[in-house]
């Protein structure tokens, strides 16, 4: 269809159906900024509370440059994908130390961030500074290679050039912040991926996926995603009202969270496999939990929890040393941040 036409209906459509949310109220960067971070990977549903909260403890971005590391995971604890947590923060830190705690106003500038790619530059250039520069996501493939019949394969590295050229080309010289408000919320609310509003759509005449009968074959995507399956076995000791947690390091999930220490298995381990591996003598089982299942994007964690109370500050000591852990009493545990998996334990079963 004719590139002005699509424009001027998206605006158009977007002026009577975009979602009222509080980051298109403003123009402030910091703002845009730390809600486009939070929806990364999740639904505004989800993250409106966070962005509310992060605003009320951080106000400014110098608030948030001063926080400690710990704070900032605990405050998001439960949106998961947490180095978005710890790129927010650093990205905080570089925006004040080399930027004086403003903006750079430029998309190539944005895009020296720490955490920021080329979506979350072309938001930030277009929603606070007016830039004609084009957002290019999950939801505008979908539009895009429906409306225009692009068949080119998604998965595929080269093929984001393909669409970033047309969606670049769509917004210039036109409005692109309502542009692209406009084909993010049309890919949210009517040109979903499975149902599609085809009756009622503005561009049903000419798109070519409806006239064609394609659309649960466009966007091209021919890649799966490949699950792991990873079972643990948490292992809580309990002495005198302390509880042994370790901080989990990179180059795995949940990188600066606290958990338990834990066996890691190929397959579920039993109660009599986990108490034939700990042979010290002082430790008295307590209990065994249900299994639990938590789900990642590429992971399925499955886990039980084997709780023991430790008799003496020998035996406790020993399991600290060997397990790289530290003792917390239940106030300190509280205000650890956890992933949702323990955090979600924590009160079903501890508190």
């Amino acid at each position: 269809m004719e590139r002005e036409i699509f424009v001027s209906q998206l605006i158009k459509w977007y002026r009577h159906n975009g979602r009222d949310l509080p980051w298109r109220n403003t123009t402030d960067p910091y703002k845009i900024w730390l809600s486009e971070i939070i929806l990364q990977q999740t639904r505004i549903v989800q993250g409106l509370p966070y962005y509310f909260k992060f605003l009320d403890t951080f106000p400014t971005i110098k608030d948030l440059a001063e926080a400690e590391e710990q704070q900032v995971l605990r405050l998001w604890q439960g949106l998961g994908y947490y180095s978005r947590a710890r790129n927010l923060h650093a990205c905080s830190r570089q925006v004040v130390s080399e930027y004086n705690g403003e903006f750079p106003s430029t998309y190539e500038e944005l895009l020296k961030l720490k955490g920021v790619g080329k979506y979350t530059a072309s938001a930030i250039a277009s929603f606070a500074f007016d830039q004609n520069k084009a957002v290019v996501d999950g939801n505008v493939f979908r539009v895009l290679s429906r409306v225009f019949g692009i068949e080119d394969d998604i998965a595929e590295a080269k093929t984001f050039k393909v669409f970033e050229s047309l969606a670049d080309d769509l917004v210039r010289g036109k409005n692109a912040a309502a542009f692209n408000q406009g084909i993010m919320d049309f890919g949210a609310i009517q040109c979903t991926p499975k149902s599609p509003s085809c009756g009622l759509c503005p561009f049903s005449e000419t798109c070519v996926a409806f006239n064609t009968g394609r659309q649960n074959h466009l966007p091209v995507k021919s890649k799966k995603v490949k699950v792991k399956e990873r079972h643990f076995a948490y292992l809580i000791f309990e002495y005198k009202e302390q509880l042994l947690l370790k901080e989990r390091g990179a180059k795995d999930i949940w990188q600066g969270l606290n958990d338990f220490p834990l066996i890691e298995s190929k397959q579920s381990t039993s109660e009599d496999e986990v108490l034939g591996e700990l042979k010290m003598e002082g430790l008295i089982h307590l209990d065994t939990s249900e299994m639990h299942k938590h789900v990642l994007t590429h992971q399925r964690i499955f886990a039980k929890f084997f709780r023991f109370k430790v008799n003496d500050s020998a035996n406790f000591a020993k399991l600290q040393n060997h397990y790289g852990a530290r003792p917390y009493d239940m106030d300190q545990i509280e205000s650890l941040p956890k992933p949702i998996l323990i955090e979600n334990y924590w009160k079903q079963s501890i508190l």
